[in-house]
């Protein structure tokens, strides 16, 4: 990473239409081979039950924003010390500005990494044409035929496909990942959702685990036993350059 010439004037000229509901000021596993700060961005097109994050999902439920520029001074006060951010969520890509936020964090130096759902393929290749991602991660909810009832909404299976290729064929480093709930996937899905991906770098398989979800009932739902996980990751090897299991 390399200082900016000037970082003494970064404050927005306007208000941008970005809601930023947390931030984790220190991480050191959320970007690989990055020290980095996390920001989760509120609002989302998706209901998955499975979310640990309702305060960034369910609109009466929605955090406070904090100020851009408060952010942005935060920020400033680490250039040198950390060297990336994560944008998170939510799902950042429905904030009309966040393309702008990215330009503003892209002044101070640091790689940014974007983890999106994949809804909003044309924002996320605008970003990537400008330069202003370097590192992206989706959300691989199942099969495709299984989208609309694990994502709780209607979806734009194309743009999910749309996204998919943009990521592996961009030469970005990236990686896709699916949160296994016993109640909704099969061992045998992997074989479409491989098919989806093929040619990624990498697919992390997540374990489900029970806690505050935006669905009550998932706090009786399970994950893959250990031997299913390990046939998936099988199944995924044959698609992908690394399959790991988190």
């Amino acid at each position: 990473m390399t200082m900016p010439p000037n970082t003494s004037d970064l404050a927005p000229s306007r208000q941008l239409k970005v809601s930023i509901g947390g931030i984790q000021k220190l991480s050191l596993v959320d970007y690989p081979g990055h020290v980095a700060v996390a920001l989760f961005l509120s609002g989302c097109n998706m209901r998955c039950g499975y979310c640990h994050n309702p305060e960034l999902v369910l609109p009466e439920r929605l955090a406070p924003s904090i100020p851009v520029d408060e952010v942005m001074i935060f920020l400033k006060s680490r250039v040198g010390r950390l060297d990336g951010v994560v944008i998170s969520g939510g799902e950042p890509t429905v904030n009309e500005d966040l393309p702008e936020l990215c330009r503003m964090i892209k002044e101070l130096g640091f790689d940014i990494k974007l983890d999106t759902n994949g809804t909003h393929p044309d924002i996320v290749r605008g970003m990537v044409k400008e330069g202003l991602i370097d590192f992206i991660a989706m959300d691989v909810k199942g099969p495709l035929e299984k989208y609309v009832e694990i994502a709780a909404r209607p979806i734009d299976l194309e743009a999910i496909k749309e996204n998919v290729r943009l990521m592996i064929d961009s030469g970005i480093d990236h990686e896709f990942r699916t949160t296994i709930v016993r109640e909704q996937l099969e061992v045998s899905d992997f074989e479409k959702i491989g098919d989806l991906v093929k040619g990624a770098k990498r697919f992390a398989l997540q374990h489900f685990r029970t806690g505050t979800t935006i669905s009550p009932k998932f706090a009786n739902y399970h994950t893959f036993t250990d031997e299913e996980f390990r046939e998936a990751q099988k199944i995924m090897e044959r698609y992908v350059g690394e399959c790991v299991i988190h």
